[in-house]
């Protein structure tokens, strides 16, 4: 017969007391102590944890008792417990979220996106602090008439309008075209990427990476088929989205340049 519970207590090392459980938060730095993996916290559910190690790459382990390493010290993870509702709470950007909020009224500064999957998920993270600010966001259907919609637009001091790329790398068409934009009151950034799916962080999605796309391939339909996934891109757009739910699944490539196109339209009024 057991006296008590035969799994209570550090059953790696009998007789040196209980493994404490440790709550996963996020930007805890631990030690897989199997695979010797070490990295901080940056997403944990009710069954296991997202490390990203010092090159970012990420792996995901379950929450088994005594698998991880603190400081070198065997520790259990856990779940952390909601934050206490008198503390502030957050929006998915990770600004302090204005409760009771009623939208601004809009501002005539603008902010412009090439598509409807980026004013999509711009809404998901930012839509918080844009409403605060009373800032729109548009969509343009890609940027070869950009500079036609910037002079119909009419920026002005008051007037400013922020515009974000795909694929804003030295060389391109997209950066041929942004040059030709010489307003001060126009603001034109980007991220390096092909199509905004690519902003998310693959791990959001349980991917090791986005795969890459053969020349002549329209992008979208190629990544679905290296991915085996059986569906329209309308489909494949719907469960990326659903996996993003705050800043963090997102590359810092695009994090900084929105936040930039924020400030940038709300610094003059």
């Amino acid at each position: 017969m057991y006296d008590g519970d035969v799994l209570a207590g550090n059953w790696r090392r009998p007789g040196k007391g209980k493994i404490p459980q440790v709550p996963a938060e996020l930007d805890l730095v631990v030690e897989d102590a199997d695979s010797g993996f070490c990295g901080a916290v940056v997403a944990c559910d009710k069954e296991a944890v997202t490390l990203e190690d010092r090159f970012g790459k990420r792996r995901l382990f379950p929450l088994a008792p005594a698998a991880f390493l603190l400081e070198g010290r065997a520790v259990t993870l856990v779940r952390p417990v909601a934050a206490a509702a008198g503390g502030p709470r957050r929006s998915a950007s990770g600004s302090i979220a204005v409760e009771g909020l009623k939208a601004r009224v809009a501002r005539e500064s603008r902010i412009y996106v090439e598509g409807v999957h980026d004013a999509a998920l711009v809404e998901k993270i930012w839509g918080h602090d844009l409403r605060v600010e009373g800032v729109v966001v548009e969509y343009l259907e890609g940027v070869d008439d950009l500079p036609a919609i910037v002079e119909e637009f009419g920026p002005s001091t008051g007037r400013r309008l922020g515009v974000l790329v795909d694929h804003l790398v030295q060389g391109s068409k997209e950066s041929r075209i942004a040059a030709q934009v010489t307003s001060p009151d126009v603001l034109i950034v980007g991220h390096p990427y092909i199509d905004i799916w690519q902003a998310v962080k693959p791990s959001v999605l349980r991917i090791p990476a986005w795969p890459d796309v053969p020349r002549g391939v329209p992008w979208k339909e190629g990544v679905i088929a290296a991915l085996g996934w059986r569906m329209e891109p309308a489909e494949a757009w719907r469960r990326i989205l659903g996996a993003v739910s705050t800043y963090s699944d997102l590359e810092p490539e695009l994090l900084g340049r929105v936040e930039e196109l924020i400030d940038f339209v709300t610094e003059a009024s």
